[in-house]
């Protein structure tokens, strides 16, 4: 079974996200999707040659991850933007408060997370033991991401999400970013 790339083009028009840059990243989502379908394959006929033991193999298998995290978090990304901001109501204010104090507290400290000096990405993780609510910090597609945790907001502050409008004014993007926070797809992925 391969991964077919989703289609995001509603997205053209948003606030503060230009269709150039939109469809430079829609470009590099699809290098994504392709990437994984190959590797699945890849590694499918060398498992069938008996080459798993190979460092070619390990190495391939190591790559997996950078591409399907890859595929899968600008899916989550474009999937959490195109709609009118966070809803102060809504279940996602509701889950962070306890862990933030409040909703504008959470806040503070997501967007310090995604101003923060290098590339990768900040997402909102729950913890499913216990509910908790994290704020963290993804270097890499395939590296950080705390064990139980569900995703709940990705923002992808790696350069290609916004220089070709907001050059080095990341703090710029991220506001355009909130502006148009899909409140019910966040809430949807509570559990």
């Amino acid at each position: 079974m391969s991964y077919t790339a989703k289609d995001y083009s509603k997205l053209i028009g948003i606030e503060g996200f230009s269709e150039t840059l939109l469809k430079n990243h829609f470009t590099l989502y699809n290098g994504y999707v392709t990437n994984t379908n190959k590797l699945m394959d890849t590694l499918s006929l060398m498992l069938k040659e008996g080459k798993a033991s190979t460092p070619e193999y390990a190495e391939l298998k190591r790559r997996f991850g950078w591409e399907f995290n890859g595929m899968r978090l600008h899916e989550y990304y474009f999937e959490n933007l195109g709609g009118k901001g966070l809803s102060k109501d809504g279940k996602f204010a509701k889950l962070v408060s306890p862990s933030f104090g409040s909703l504008e507290e959470w806040e503070k400290d997501f967007r310090a997370t995604g101003t923060m000096r290098g590339i990768g990405w900040a997402i909102v993780y729950q913890d499913l033991s216990n509910g908790k609510v994290f704020n963290c910090w993804i270097n890499e597609h395939d590296v950080s991401h705390p064990a139980g945790c569900n995703p709940l907001l990705i923002l992808d502050v790696f350069e290609h999400a916004f220089m070709i409008d907001y050059g080095l004014k990341r703090p710029d993007y991220i506001e355009s970013f909130f502006k148009n926070i899909n409140t019910e797809a966040v809430d949807s992925r509570i559990k």
